[in-house]
């Protein structure tokens, strides 16, 4: 019995399919991109690029670039509640690589005047070209993101700073606060809703 508890251990550790990866890191399709802001990219709009499928994390087409100095900020807003796990950032095998981060939650409409408050984490990273490195949130302090900004303040001595992927992992729910509004507007629009809302506590009770 313990022989096998070991096993499953080590294979959610290190032996993850791709598959298994891919869903984990869907948090990407839970943004509010056409929200989503990204301050200092060199071209408008690429900052939303970084933020794509687990299988797409080492295409090199869709980056982003900063413009003015390394510094990077993201402003993310999700569609619902974010119970953050982990993050990976990906950028060139050079100097552009981001070499630090900042993660602040809640505060919409970010700017680089508001960095200099405490984050509620900051990791030093490493270059990581490939995405396979998986930075561990604190989760009780990212239990309930409904937005989520990203500082990256400097990289490992470029004058510009390039990121090909970010990934999120963690857990969604829809937003409470949010909610009855939701489901006012879509039982008005489409009554066939209240069936997948009375599904939805007998499946909490059977589990």
């Amino acid at each position: 019995m313990s022989g096998h508890g070991h096993g499953h251990g080590c294979g959610c550790e290190g032996e993850h399919e791709p598959a298994e990866r891919g869903l984990e890191y869907g948090l990407y399709r839970r943004i509010d991109l056409d929200k989503l802001q990204c301050l200092n990219e060199s071209r408008d709009g690429d900052g939303r690029l970084v933020f794509k499928p687990w299988d797409q994390r080492n295409d090199r087409e869709k980056f982003v670039e900063s413009d003015a100095d390394e510094e990077l900020l993201f402003n993310i807003p999700f569609t619902g509640s974010v119970k953050l796990k982990g993050i990976i950032i990906s950028g060139e095998d050079d100097e552009s690589h981001p070499a630090e981060i900042r993660l602040y939650k809640n505060i919409p409409q970010m700017s680089f005047d508001d960095t200099g408050r405490e984050p509620e984490q900051a990791f030093r990273l490493n270059r990581d070209p490939l995405a396979q490195l998986e930075y561990p949130t604190k989760i009780a302090r990212f239990s309930s993101v409904h937005h989520l900004s990203i500082h990256i303040s400097r990289n490992f001595g470029a004058e510009s700073t390039r990121v090909y992927y970010i990934g999120l992992r963690g857990e969604y729910s829809e937003a409470h606060r949010h909610e009855v509004t939701i489901c006012n507007y879509e039982a008005a629009a489409n009554p066939a809703d209240h069936k997948v809302e009375s599904i939805i506590p007998q499946t909490n009770f059977i589990s």
